[in-house]
């Protein structure tokens, strides 16, 4: 069952990427040429929301886990709020601070869980992956699109 509330905290943070497409605008957009074909991010997210709903369940398991799960769910508010600001407000900069804060919640929360369960914070590692390419990329199109 606890796994489920996680996977649909995971589904919420989703639904604001069938809410908020790319669309016209993110198409006329100047993007760096290690820009992932577009089929490639909701396979990657996907993915990374089903490892996520994984992480925070054992993290209930975890004794001591308490400040991790915070993390997780500080990561799941800035996850959510990113999609809207980029997408639907087309804000670039403001999605940056927010993807830079979401980055540094992340990578605190895979040192944690590295240190509480090698096997959970390896589950968690592919998010900080690409957490890396899509902080290069939005500011990539930061710089390239003023």
């Amino acid at each position: 069952m606890t796994f489920f509330i996680f996977l649909l905290a995971c589904a919420a943070a989703a639904t604001t990427g069938v809410m908020f497409k790319p669309g016209a605008w993110y198409e006329s957009l100047v993007k760096p040429g290690f820009t992932p074909p577009n089929w490639a991010f909701p396979v990657a997210w996907t993915v990374i929301y089903l490892l996520l709903a994984w992480a925070g369940y054992r993290l209930t398991l975890i004794p001591g886990s308490q400040m991790v799960l915070a993390l997780w769910a500080a990561q799941i508010a800035l996850n959510t709020l990113w999609t809207p600001v980029f997408f639907g407000a087309h804000q670039v900069l403001a999605a940056m601070i927010i993807l830079a804060l979401l980055w540094l919640v992340v990578a605190a929360m895979v040192v944690m869980a590295l240190q509480l369960d090698v096997i959970t914070g390896l589950i968690l590692f592919p998010y900080l992956a690409w957490l890396c390419v899509a902080a290069a990329l939005n500011f990539s199109i930061l710089l390239k699109n003023r």
